[in-house]
């Protein structure tokens, strides 16, 4: 039994340090080759005055291009606005109907309302609508360049139609 462990125990130390031997050999190689390559590269690209990384400025703007950006900013500026106002709501100190009424005696202007809740409904809608938009991509639809700038349009409409309602009749 003693001698078996012992032959064991050898053979595996044997094994590990011929395998490992061989492993730094090849890792060594591929791992030069590979930062030569990398090097050559951005030789090549510094030569070429080339920029380092595609920026929104080199793409000429296209409706696809437009409507994803501004699905990513209502959503980042959503989510910004209401974990902001819930702290704050949850900081101060007093019920929540004290400061509603000190906003009512501001005795604000129309234009300014308005305009409050255009800020208000505007992102909500459009993420809403161009998020249905997303589920059909998911699930497949709608991805022929006709059919993305057909459901395009259709959503900045909706979306302008929408938010018209709520700033005026609600």
């Amino acid at each position: 039994f003693k001698m078996a462990a012992l032959v064991r125990s050898i053979g595996r130390q044997c094994l590990l340090q011929q395998h490992g031997f061989f492993m730094q050999k090849r890792v060594a190689q591929a791992s030069s080759t590979a930062y030569e390559e990398m090097r050559q590269y951005w030789d090549k690209n510094r030569k070429l005055e080339r920029p380092l990384s595609p920026f929104l400025t080199v793409y000429k703007p296209h409706l696809a291009m437009m409507t994803s950006l501004t699905h990513r900013v209502t959503g980042v500026a959503m989510q910004v606005a209401v974990a902001g106002i819930s702290i704050t709501l949850l900081a101060l100190p007093g019920e929540f109907p004290h400061y509603l009424n000190l906003v009512k005696d501001l005795s604000l202007g129309p234009v300014i309302i308005y305009s409050m809740k255009t800020i208000l409904a505007f992102p909500v809608t459009y993420h809403f609508l161009n998020g249905i938009r997303h589920l059909a991509w998911d699930a497949g639809v709608g991805f022929g360049l006709k059919e993305l700038y057909k459901t395009g349009y259709f959503v900045m409409a909706l979306t302008a139609v929408i938010t018209a309602y709520f700033v005026f009749f609600m």
